[in-house]
């Protein structure tokens, strides 16, 4: 039994998720107990620059590199807070802030590409622990995307003997790991999970334009909610081809980002929409994505979703979501089997990193990435002086 500290940072870049987490056993039978979990806001500054960055702004190289030690010095204060309560915390797995993903080509040939910023051997050494992370660039060398890499963790965290069950996380982007009852025969293999479109993202910018930076989110969906979605827009936007795209496909800023958003709004000009109505029709997109990717890719519509991720908070957006699949599925949040829907992402990164230090268990699923084999995740760093491994 060990105490591993996770560490993540989504595209919407609300701060570092963070959690201490304590977990025995081994591959896919785990038991996982959350100690701790906390918020740690960037500084306003640092969050600007990862967001212009991240939304596409030119720096120069010497730029990058002071951003990178930036986002690891406020990675490595999180997990040194933390460890204060927690001393015999023994490793840390720190997924980084995503700047940039380039998806894999249509081809073998062309690799895909993921720039996750906060390096883990400085964070190794300001905490003075062993830390894993660079999680995605060994999947994209076996010519995978690089993404979703939790589904495996849900597998070993969330599936069930007789239900099938969607782990839909929406945070900046919106990503899902569908996992088939584990009474089947050869369930494993039968895991599918891909991004399904755009999360919170779109709503986010939206709101930041028309609050003038004053509010960043739609709490509770409350404003969207006081509007009417324009389905003859969302129908538009779904024809873009990410939609119909089969899996294995991954996403971000890259493509659902300020640009996406602008073309959009040209778009809904001459509808005359409300405020409220056009953060409606945003939400509404993000949830015909799923529900759309849902009945054209999975093998069967799931017995239940399980909401993650800042957007399962949203009570609009999930209501609307409910009301698209129908009531023969409830959707639900992971809180509802006993996993956090906030700090998911961070629990599964420290679940990751353990497969990596102390089991060297495989973290990537070949059929949700696209990877040719099975692959060790993450770069293990260690502290100064240490000798192991």
């Amino acid at each position: 039994m060990v105490k591993v500290i996770g560490l993540m940072s989504g595209t919407s870049v609300d701060g570092i998720d963070a959690v201490v987490v304590e977990i025995e056993g081994e591959k896919l039978d785990l038991q996982v107990s959350v100690l701790d979990s906390a918020i740690f806001d960037y500084p306003n500054s640092l969050k600007a620059e990862i967001l212009a960055v991240a939304g596409g702004e030119a720096i120069s190289l010497a730029q990058l590199a002071s951003l990178d030690d930036q986002i690891a010095l406020e990675f490595a204060t999180a997990a040194n807070q933390l460890a204060q309560k927690f001393p015999q915390v023994s490793l840390i797995g720190s997924h980084g802030q995503t700047v940039y993903h380039r998806p894999r080509r249509n081809t073998l040939q062309t690799l895909g590409y993921s720039l996750q910023l906060g390096r883990g051997e400085l964070i190794a050494n300001l905490t003075n622990m062993p830390t894993v992370s660079n999680f995605r660039s060994a999947d994209i060398a076996a010519y995978g995307e690089g993404a979703p890499l939790v589904p495996k963790v849900d597998a070993a965290l969330l599936s069930h003997p007789t239900k099938s069950r969607c782990v839909q996380n929406i945070g900046g982007i919106a990503n899902v790991t569908y996992l088939p009852p584990t009474k089947l025969t050869n369930w494993e293999a039968k895991i599918s999970g891909w991004d399904t479109g755009p999360g919170n993202i779109l709503l986010d910018l939206a709101v930041t334009t028309l609050t003038r930076g004053e509010q960043n989110f739609d709490l509770n969906g409350n404003w969207a909610r006081q509007g009417q979605p324009n389905q003859t827009l969302v129908n538009q936007w779904l024809k873009d081809d990410f939609f119909r795209q089969a899996p294995p496909k991954s996403t971000g800023r890259e493509l659902f980002g300020q640009e996406y958003l602008n073309r959009c709004a040209q778009q809904a000009d001459s509808w005359g929409l409300s405020a409220a109505d056009w953060l409606a029709t945003l939400t509404e997109l993000t949830v015909a994505a799923i529900e759309s990717n849902y009945r054209a890719f999975l093998p069967e519509m799931p017995s239940e979703v399980l909401l993650c991720g800042g957007g399962s908070q949203n009570l609009y957006l999930k209501q609307r979501l409910q009301a698209r699949l129908g009531e023969g599925i409830s959707v639900l949040t992971t809180a509802d089997v006993g996993i956090s829907p906030k700090f998911k992402e961070a629990i599964a990164f420290a679940v990751l990193a353990y497969w990596r230090y102390y089991g060297s268990f495989p973290g990537n699923l070949p059929q949700v990435t696209g990877a040719k084999q099975p692959v060790l995740l993450g770069s293990v760093y260690l502290p100064f002086g240490s000798n192991k491994e």
